[in-house]
């Protein structure tokens, strides 16, 4: 995979987490270990994203 595709696809699984993140918290109970699940890896895939970023700038 070229690093633009890598990229790319990095951004759409970060949205996807996003979107999870917002659909659990609609819910009545939501669980809040799930939550914390969801934006640690939303977390983690944005990390990686800033250093492919990075290395593709320079």
């Amino acid at each position: 995979m070229t690093t633009e595709g890598h990229i790319a696809a990095l951004e759409r699984r970060h949205r996807e987490l996003d979107q999870q993140i917002e659909e659990e918290l609609g819910h009545a109970s939501y669980d809040d270990l799930q939550i914390a699940a969801l934006k640690r890896k939303k977390l983690e895939v944005k990390d990686e994203l800033a250093k492919l970023q990075a290395g593709a700038a320079a």
